[in-house]
């Protein structure tokens, strides 16, 4: 008797292992699916997205005679797709500029607390690496949020 009460013991360790392990699995799939489905509208409705966009600020006369342009926002270092921006700037500039770099850093200031800064970089690849290959004289002029 004492052999098939390790047996099931050993049996609900291992399911449980099993579950876990599929919780933590269904988690990174979840995410990789939203990459996945930002990536798509990007790529298929980004110049809709920025058309909307420059109407929005057109609409409160805020437009630009600079050229824009919708890309990703690309996690550094997991290289997914979080999110999206207009970046505008010079034609031939944002023309090069592929994604924005999201670089995420703390600071603490007396009396205040944590600050969490989020650095958006224009960069010429959609897989930045360590280094950035930064597009100067482009900058971010509007946050895309998508409801998954």
């Amino acid at each position: 008797m004492k052999k098939s009460t390790g047996s099931v013991r050993l049996a609900l360790a291992v399911g449980g292992a099993c579950l876990a392990v599929g919780v933590v699995a269904g988690a990174q799939l979840g995410s990789i699916v939203k990459g996945g489905v930002i990536a798509v509208a990007v790529d298929k409705f980004g110049p809709d997205i920025n058309k909307g966009i420059n109407s929005l600020v057109g609409q409160h006369g805020a437009t630009t005679k600079f050229a824009t342009k919708v890309v990703p926002i690309l996690s550094l270092g997991a290289g997914g797709y979080i999110g999206a921006v207009q970046v505008s700037g010079r034609e031939e500039l944002v023309n090069k500029v592929q994604g924005v770099a999201q670089l995420e850093g703390q600071f603490k200031l007396p009396m205040v607390g944590g600050i969490r800064l989020r650095g958006l970089v224009p960069v010429s690849t959609k897989n930045p690496g360590k280094s950035i290959d930064r597009i100067e004289g482009v900058g971010v002029s509007a946050i895309v949020d998508f409801k998954l």
